[in-house]
């Protein structure tokens, strides 16, 4: 019946609606357990017809339920290497880019008494695969007897312990341990071996590469638009935003940066919303990123237009809004004793959070705590405000008024107390005179800083130039772009400096570094979605698209030229 144009399930007809993403089903009751076909056309104003989608099939659970999220399955994509060298009996292999995946190699042996070496590994010095390349930089090391005769062999990959605790994601069964690596070696293998012998199963959740393009007169940022839209790729491997191969926890801020970035390059929304739902019962202990997860379920929202998740979560994101830490000064603290143990239990939470600022603790630009801080008391306003939006979509009127007439009480007491009327600058906290970039542009960033007091500010952002880490740069690229600081912007965005994003691809990788550069974190991975910021702010601001109403039932299309 499907490949006629026809439903016995359920058959829309023509909708007319603005609504491209998560239409809601509206057929017969689905019944679990069961495989379900579906394709859809898109029909313009104009009656213009496209030809129908492939046809797609999905299962239904074991118990169906009015609401729940759905993912994909993760894909496995073969490759074969792009370069090929020999010399002594080893051979090298170049797949062209990272990945996470897993290595088959097939291979002879005419007596069966031989033994190869298989090295893998995310970077290459001297022309082989780099055996101590530093930080969390991942290089593995197998020897493999082999079998008298032609056989094609799977590498077993090596469980690292640290990725595998109880607190990290695991890989499922059905694709099994992966590592991330661009470069592979055989060595001590006299006989020829050809590209198609060697394959990398490479994992990850299904990517449309063709859904993105961008391309500009500077090489240097088509580079890094390449580098960060493949981040995406290479880094879903797990199912859910992680934080990177070291630990393979999903973080809020990673998630929240991970999200942006992905819907800017591929349509594809439901990963974010299954990492949403798992940080929402599992957070981590930053303040900041436990007041974040509000932000990710706005944009959740704003790019598929589909409330439910904030509806079945509504009574935990007003709880991740912090307001139970507001203090006599009407802004929030995590060091005056408000942290109970029913507050942390209303946050799934176990032990008392902790203000972060930027991470690592060298790049906050000398910020300075105090009982009640900037950037934190920033965040509370951004939620507050979204709160607002929240149960305004949700019709919760007199919530939506509490929370309006909240932000706009903190607007003043942010002001108030934080406010240095002398320099014109936002100091760090309460109790100091300590003016840092972040208290300056996440106060910018999040709409708290009074028209007079605009261009002062700006000025002061941009003379501090990249003072924060490769997740502090996601709202600095917020607040230069709100202010009308574009061209400064992308001059931060086309750098080749060693604090840029083009120096992770000088240093090798075809992935996003954790941190600008290993020097900067001696521990870093080299597989860190949250580095790869250039992604969403180049198709948010420098091409300038973004939804104007939810599901992108309206769109804002406003070029930086």
């Amino acid at each position: 019946l499907i490949q006629k144009g026809e439903g016995n399930v359920w058959d829309s007809g023509t909708v007319n609606s603005g609504r491209s993403v998560s239409v809601a089903y509206r057929g017969r009751s689905l019944q679990p357990r069961k495989v379900y076909y579906w394709r859809v056309k898109a029909i313009t104003g104009n009656s213009e017809e496209s030809d129908w989608s492939d046809i797609k099939s999905f299962r239904t659970g074991d118990e169906l339920k009015p609401y729940q999220s759905s993912s994909e399955v993760l894909v496995k994509s073969v490759e074969h290497p792009v370069l090929c060298s020999t010399r002594d009996d080893n051979w090298f292999f170049d797949f062209g880019k990272a990945s996470f995946g897993q290595l088959l190699v097939r291979l002879t042996s005419e007596t069966g008494n031989d033994t190869v070496i298989v090295n893998l590994g995310e970077k290459v010095r001297d022309g082989r695969v780099d055996s101590r390349p530093g930080g969390t930089i991942r290089y593995q090391s197998y020897s493999l007897a082999l079998l008298k005769g032609t056989h094609l062999y799977r590498i077993k990959v090596h469980k690292d312990k640290r990725n595998t605790l109880e607190v990290a994601v695991k890989m499922p069964a059905y694709i099994g341990e992966v590592v991330p690596f661009r470069y592979a070696e055989v060595l001590h293998y006299g006989n020829k071996l050809d590209k198609e012998d060697v394959i990398r199963e490479s994992v990850h959740y299904p990517f449309d590469d063709s859904t993105s393009f961008f391309r500009c007169d500077n090489d240097t940022l088509n580079q890094i638009w390449e580098m960060s839209k493949y981040t995406m790729k290479a880094t879903s491997f797990t199912g859910v935003y992680v934080d990177g191969d070291r630990e393979r926890i999903p973080y809020e801020a990673d998630i929240l940066i991970n999200q942006l970035s992905h819907y800017s390059v591929d349509r594809e929304y439901s990963i974010a919303r299954k990492s949403l739902e798992y940080i929402l019962k599992k957070p981590t202990w930053p303040t900041e990123w436990i007041l974040q997860a509000i932000l990710i379920a706005w944009y959740d929202y704003m790019y598929t237009g589909d409330a439910r998740s904030l509806e079945k979560n509504y009574p935990l994101l007003k709880n991740r809004s912090l307001m139970q830490l507001k203090t006599s000064k009407g802004l929030i603290s995590t060091t005056t004793g408000l942290q109970t143990s029913a507050f942390l239990q209303s946050i799934n939470f176990n032990k008392p959070i902790q203000d972060i600022v930027d991470w690592p603790g060298e790049e906050r630009d000398g910020f300075v705590f105090c009982d009640h801080n900037a950037v934190v008391n920033a965040f509370y306003y951004e939620a507050l405000k979204i709160m607002e939006q929240i149960a305004r979509v949700l019709n919760k009127q007199e919530d939506r008024l509490f929370y309006a007439k909240a932000h706009q009480e903190v607007y003043k007491l942010f002001n108030d107390t934080f406010f240095d009327l002398k320099r014109k600058l936002y100091t760090d906290g309460d109790t100091t005179s300590h003016t840092s970039l972040h208290a300056n542009m996440f106060a910018f960033a999040f709409g708290l800083v009074p028209q007079q007091h605009s261009q002062g500010v700006q000025d002061f952002i941009k003379s501090r130039g990249m003072a924060c880490s490769v997740y502090g740069a996601q709202f600095l690229m917020d607040a230069l772009y709100n202010g009308g600081n574009g061209a400064y912007a992308e001059e931060l965005l086309a750098s080749t400096g060693e604090r840029s994003w083009y120096n992770m691809i000088r240093s090798g990788s075809t992935v996003a570094l954790e941190a600008w550069d290993i020097k900067y974190k001696p521990n870093l991975d080299w597989n860190h979605a949250w580095g790869a910021v250039p992604a969403n702010t180049i198709a948010r601001y420098v091409v300038g698209i973004k939804p104007s109403a939810p599901g992108f039932e309206s769109i804002e299309i406003k070029p930086h030229v």
